[in-house]
């Protein structure tokens, strides 16, 4: 394999995974061509949910029993939305599964349908898909994310965050599926945001991820450079910059911005993976 294609998968998973999610997991190429066609996996919720229950003690599955019978028993929107909150918090605080966690405040905020609830779904899924590796696990929250923040956006159209927050889900969700059209979509949404503030950081940020993930690295450089002029410490933004050079071939940018991206991180784990890509673009 090339060792620009191996240097230049590396900020997506070792920053968000490591920093965000205290996890590692193996690279993936940014998409230059569409991805050819395979059959789609997908993931049943439902499904998921029954396998989960099997592995819950006997207390456990009492207790979750009664609270689903409360779903059942609220004949308002009011009581269903409580009813849906207090399975989420059950498969948060007792199961400890973030799948079925997230799908009941799915199903709370959209019965709820307030701005709020439903940004904060949206936001759970967007945060988690970022560093999801498996394929039908990342196709599900995805689009369970796009459609929340579509449905946040359609009562407030102008909240810039919530466009940033959507086209997110096209760069970090669906445009790793290897299509640079899914993509595209995400930094469409981005650039309506930039056109009215160039100085939203956020937006630029993502932007300069897509510019990235679709290969187009004078872009992404572009974009990120300015993230990091206004944000020296963004650790995010540096790490990606430095992939950005190291698969255009620019060696020594990327060694220095790697190098800077190894200070701030202050993590002997991330300094080791940084410190092997260094050494494959000095060979």
């Amino acid at each position: 394999m090339n060792k620009q294609v191996i240097l230049a998968a590396a900020g997506i998973i070792t920053v968000i995974v490591l920093f965000t999610f205290g996890r590692t997991s193996e690279p993936r190429k940014p998409a230059s061509a569409p991805a050819q066609e395979k059959t789609a996996k997908s993931f049943d919720i439902q499904q998921f949910i029954s396998d989960s229950k099997k592995n819950l003690t006997a207390s456990q599955a009492i207790y979750l029993t009664s609270l689903e019978n409360n779903i059942s028993r609220g004949d308002v929107n009011a009581q269903q939305v409580t009813a849906y909150n207090n399975i989420a918090a059950f498969w948060k605080d007792s199961a400890r599964l973030f799948e079925p966690y997230a799908f009941y405040i799915s199903k709370s905020a959209k019965l709820d349908n307030s701005e709020k609830n439903l940004t904060f779904a949206a936001q759970l899924f967007l945060n988690n898909l970022r560093a999801e590796q498996d394929e039908a696990k990342l196709a599900w929250q995805t689009d369970e994310a796009i459609g929340l923040f579509e449905k946040a956006i359609a009562l407030n159209p102008d909240d810039a965050d919530l466009r940033i927050g959507l086209g997110s889900c096209y760069v970090f969700g669906k445009g790793r599926s290897g299509d640079p059209q899914q993509t595209m979509k995400g930094i469409q949404e981005l650039l309506g945001v930039v056109r009215k503030d160039s100085n939203n950081m956020k937006a630029q940020m993502v932007l300069g991820v897509g510019g990235y993930v679709s290969g187009q690295y004078d872009k992404a450089i572009g974009r990120l450079q300015k993230v990091v002029t206004q944000q020296p410490d963004n650790l995010e933004a540096i790490a990606f910059l430095a992939d950005a050079y190291a698969a255009k071939g620019e060696k020594e940018e990327a060694i220095k911005w790697y190098t800077i991206s190894k200070r701030l991180a202050n993590n002997p784990h991330y300094t080791k993976e940084v410190d092997e890509r260094i050494k494959m673009l000095q060979r």
